[in-house]
């Protein structure tokens, strides 16, 4: 048996403490660290679209800032939107940003954040158009992308799977076929069909509200059910709209200030 002289066992004993330490905090700054893979469905302007081969939007520039305080480097990959949802609940990717309303059927499957967004659904006509409510999609034919709260809300006026109900993969389809003349109107989120009017004068476009027929909903992040990151994206969102970043992000997409009071409270009853 070897004997270790005094001054090279101290050493060693040093060493194996940094080693020790960094082992210790550098578990949690590794996951802290490491690149996330976030799963989108780059066909909803102005939340996220391709600009060439570059993935855009609103919820691209949040998701940077929220990566960002978190601590985490993000991966964009634009895959559909019920590819993000088998994706997610697979725990093939790490968390999808795609203006996900939170409702209850997707909490029993998915974690969602704390909301971050406000948005309601809107119906989308041409100019000439009769239909003044929600309530006048009844014999009209409706555009709707499946798999979304637009879809839910017409059915509760049309039925569900009603013949009138024309479903596509993404809202710019949608709004095709009513640009078209193949439908009537078209519901979707506000946001959406007022960015593509305000967007495209000669289409002669016009949108009608109805908070009768229409509720309020929230976003959020969406991770698998379990996921450790949760409570890190919580803190993080939060402290993106309380520090400010969060406003100047809305107002460079949207053109006003967004509605900070019902967005927290709506955190608060989450």
């Amino acid at each position: 048996m070897k004997i270790i002289k005094v001054p090279f066992l101290s050493m060693l004993i040093g060493l194996l403490t940094i080693l020790a330490a960094c082992g210790g905090s550098g578990e949690s700054s590794g996951d802290k660290n490491k690149e996330l893979e976030v799963v989108t469905d780059a066909a909803y302007a102005p939340f996220e679209y391709m600009n060439g081969d570059k993935i855009v939007g609103f919820d691209i520039d949040f998701m940077d800032a929220v990566m960002e305080e978190a601590g985490y480097t993000p991966k964009y990959k634009n895959i559909g939107w019920d590819p993000l949802f088998v994706e997610i609940q697979g725990e093939k990717a790490d968390v999808a940003i795609s203006a996900i309303t939170i409702n209850d059927d997707r909490k029993q499957t998915y974690d969602f954040s704390t909301p971050y967004f406000e948005s309601r659904n809107m119906i989308l006509i041409p100019e000439d158009s009769d239909i003044q409510s929600a309530e006048d999609l009844k014999g009209k034919k409706v555009a709707v992308q499946n798999g979304t709260t637009g879809q839910a809300a017409v059915e509760k006026i049309l039925g569900t799977n009603h013949k009138d109900i024309k479903k596509f993969d993404n809202n710019t389809l949608a709004i095709m076929e009513l640009v078209q003349g193949g439908v009537d109107a078209v519901v979707a989120d506000n946001s959406v069909v007022l960015e593509y009017a305000k967007n495209n004068p000669d289409k002669k476009l016009k949108t009608i509200s109805d908070e009768d027929n229409f509720e309020s909903e929230f976003y959020g992040l969406m991770f698998p059910k379990g996921s450790d990151l949760k409570a890190d994206f919580d803190k993080a969102v939060k402290e993106v709209i309380e520090n400010g970043t969060y406003a100047e992000i809305y107002k460079e997409w949207f053109g006003d200030e967004p509605d900070l009071e019902a967005l927290k409270q709506q955190m608060e009853n989450e």
